[in-house]
């Protein structure tokens, strides 16, 4: 994906790494703060679901209106490639199945800061361990549902979302940890048959624009 030498290394991870490294880093964070009185084990069960469902709403909103952009000149069209596009033309490359450090821990410290200067620990340090656990959770399913094989129908069916998404309708099925929010956002699902003809119309067009420019 890179020719240099440090870049093309810096994109790829072992999908163990997310967990080994942030949950323990998470849960010292937390032990941190509940054994120093900064916060309580009744605002950490409240606030690291509420975290959680921070994620969420960051996993979708940054996979559909940020991975899926490809703006209009070069160098929007290279941000794409580089932060999904090279996902979506080799889904099974599995050093590239789960966000590198170099994304991960520059974004996870800037949301860390800003949160901590909000002032209020008690709320925010578990609020942000639910984050940080959200992505977690969501790294950890994508690497599965590529490279392990569902035994529940839960994960059938998320993995039969997602692999929709892949092979079939890019501009749909979006959510990656779950499927609900695709179907809040009305996003979820297959094209309808006027739609997969509307776009093979819209394909077909595109090539033949494209043979005469040629």
């Amino acid at each position: 994906m890179f020719e240099n030498a440090f870049m093309e290394a810096a994109s790829k991870l072992h999908p163990a790494v997310p967990v080994l490294l942030y949950v323990p880093l998470t849960l010292g964070l937390l032990a941190w703060g509940l054994s120093g009185g900064r916060t309580t084990v009744g605002r950490a069960l409240l606030f690291i679901p509420l975290g959680g469902l921070t994620w969420v709403l960051m996993e979708y909103g940054i996979h559909r209106f940020f991975f899926h952009w490809e703006g209009k000149g070069p160098l929007t069209r290279r941000v794409h490639e580089i932060a999904h596009g090279y996902h979506h033309k080799y889904p099974d490359d599995a050093q590239r199945l789960v966000m590198p450090l170099i994304v991960t821990v520059p974004l996870s410290s800037l949301i860390g800061v800003s949160l901590w200067w909000v002032g209020r620990p008690a709320e925010m340090l578990p609020y942000f361990v639910g984050i940080v656990w959200g992505y977690v959770t969501y790294d950890t399913l994508h690497w599965a549902t590529h490279h392990r094989t569902p035994r529940t129908a839960w994960g059938r069916a998320l993995r039969a979302h997602h692999m929709a998404h892949h092979f079939a309708t890019p501009d749909r099925n979006f959510g990656i940890s779950n499927r609900w929010m695709d179907t809040l956002m009305g996003s979820g699902g297959r094209r309808s048959k006027h739609e997969r003809t509307m776009a093979s119309d819209e394909d077909a067009r595109s090539e033949e624009r494209s043979s005469l420019k040629v």
